[in-house]
């Protein structure tokens, strides 16, 4: 539990509430219980080391508000849209003997005793927060998942998470998931086989293109050569003897 210092305020002006922000304070307002709402303001240096934690939200402070102490919760926190400094806060107080529903953060724990995540498996959470029926007395900080022993395949569910007494889940009609281990998602592709290089001339294998191109060219230009030279190559003449007629006498 952490102490708050809070200060009243008479004065919920817009001019009012600006000077507090410019002089390091944060409005906020005190509502609940029997008491009537009482508007306050708190030093923004002692706030701002918890509202930025995921606890924030339902973490049990004790609000001092000019020696008066009180149990409260912080319920809503209002952010400037540029600066994204916190402007405005709700506290409600912690009535005794009642229950208050809240969003309890999830811790996971002993992440290295998972045989799963030691094979590479993934914790895939699935609830970061459960909304949880709680006493007043009985608030807890963060619900602990123990991932010991969790392998590959494993559903944590909200029945196995240990939760504090009179401390249960809002949602009753199913036991619900908080996270799984799941397997690795990405997948070692195989390598593939070198290619096989062809052997030139090796019985039973067919030519390559270019190869089988080539040599249909080779035999075109011999068949025109052999055509050409048939044209150009005269039959050859033969020499015929006559017989010179013999003189006559």
């Amino acid at each position: 539990m952490s102490d708050l210092k809070a200060t009243k305020r008479d004065n919920t002006s817009t001019g009012s509430n600006n000077k507090l922000r410019e002089s390091g304070s944060i409005p906020a307002i005190l509502y609940g219980g029997k008491d009537p709402n009482q508007n306050i303001s708190v030093n923004k240096k002692e706030i701002s080391m918890i509202i930025n934690s995921d606890t924030f939200l339902s973490k049990v402070l004790e609000l001092d508000i000019d020696g008066k102490k009180e149990k409260v919760i912080p319920r809503d926190v209002a952010f400037n849209v540029v600066s994204e400094e916190p402007i405005h806060i709700d506290f409600m107080r912690i009535v005794s003997g009642k229950k208050i529903i809240l969003e309890i953060p999830v811790k996971f724990i002993n992440h290295p005793d998972s045989p799963g995540l030691k094979r590479g498996g993934v914790l895939n959470i699935v609830r970061r927060k459960v909304e949880l029926k709680c006493p007043a007395e009985t608030i807890p900080d963060e619900i602990v998942v123990d991932l010991a022993g969790t392998d590959i395949g494993t559903s944590i569910k909200i029945s196995s998470v240990k939760l504090p007494e009179s401390v249960i889940p809002t949602i009753t009609d199913r036991d619900f998931v908080v996270a799984t281990v799941a397997a690795p998602t990405v997948i070692k592709e195989p390598e593939k086989p070198a290619e096989e290089t062809t052997v030139e001339g090796a019985e039973g294998e067919a030519p390559a293109e270019g190869a089988e191109a080539a040599k249909e060219g080779d035999a075109a230009k011999k068949d025109e050569k052999g055509k050409d030279g048939a044209s150009d190559k005269k039959p050859e003449e033969k020499k015929l003897t006559e017989k010179k007629p013999a003189d006559k006498k």
